[in-house]
């Protein structure tokens, strides 16, 4: 009986790699969903590092093509920011230059050609075009979901968290919570991390490449490089200690498998990356 165990368990093992060996073409676009200026940087460090400090974030958008089929990770900030005024006084000025639905009608594509949505948490940078894609399959922690469902919102979502971005997956559209690590096409190339802290349910996406090597993609695990050295958690981050746990699985993670890390927030490592429409695979 324990041969048959061992021998099961090393089957088991060693799927995800033979897997990986026969993945379909994967490429990955990034996208410009806004830009952020940060005019009270000390609200991304409740030990107050950054004061009297501002900075400009890019909210980030990724296009992953798998085989034929597409996957958008994060969705943004709201179509209806495009061309706001940005200002000096309000902690957070956000606006966006061109929508999701624009940028995919250079590829020749349409939100009926996205299949899949990955949120990798709930805040409104990050689901603001979701609504867009209506009829793809939404994907997102279960944790966050119940944020987004309830009713009234948590207090600590009020002014992050809108229910109506995701409307037509309240309303009953294609619904996929997780409640951990999930692979997402089944193949080992492309899997949602579960690294909360930021909100209860936060998410980062490790992608595999086959000329670029892996790519995984922060979420909101960090919104800027000296995060990750100085430990800094955001005031608004809902637990201090998962936050702190989720920056070191992040990091080591991403030394251990030779990923490149895209800080999602961080105009800096965005450029890590092919500039739209060019992509990397």
């Amino acid at each position: 009986m324990k041969s048959i165990t061992l021998a099961a368990l090393l089957t088991t093992a060693a799927l995800p790699a033979l897997a990986q060996s026969n993945n379909p073409d994967v490429a990955l676009w990034r996208l410009d969903c806004g830009t952020v200026k940060v005019n009270d940087l000390n609200m991304f460090s409740d030990t107050r590092a950054y004061t009297g400090e501002t900075r400009d974030l890019t909210a980030s958008c990724y296009l992953i093509r798998h085989g034929s089929d597409y996957m958008i990770w994060d969705t943004g900030l709201p179509a209806a920011m495009k061309g706001a005024a940005q200002n000096d006084t309000d902690a957070l000025s956000p606006t966006l230059d061109a929508t999701l639905e624009e940028q995919l009608a250079e590829l020749d594509l349409t939100p009926a050609d996205i299949g899949r949505v990955g949120i990798s948490h709930y805040h409104f940078d990050h689901t603001g075009q979701a609504a867009t894609f209506p009829d793809a399959e939404l994907i997102i922690d279960m944790r966050d979901w119940d944020v987004l469902s309830s009713d009234p919102l948590p207090s600590f979502a009020e002014g992050f968290a809108n229910p109506d971005l995701v409307k037509p997956w309240l309303n009953g559209g294609k619904l996929t919570t997780t409640t951990g690590d999930t692979d997402i096409f089944g193949d080992g190339s492309v899997t949602l991390l579960t690294m909360p802290g930021h909100t209860p349910g936060s998410a980062a996406l490790l992608v595999q490449l086959a000329e670029t090597g892996p790519l995984l993609l922060s979420g909101d695990v960090v919104h800027f490089e000296e995060q990750i050295g100085s430990e800094g958690v955001p005031t608004f981050n809902t637990d201090r200690s998962d936050t702190l746990a989720s920056i070191d699985r992040m990091n080591k993670l991403a030394g251990n498998v030779g990923a490149t890390l895209i800080i999602q927030h961080d105009p800096r490592d965005i450029e890590k990356l092919p500039a739209f429409p060019a992509f990397a695979k």
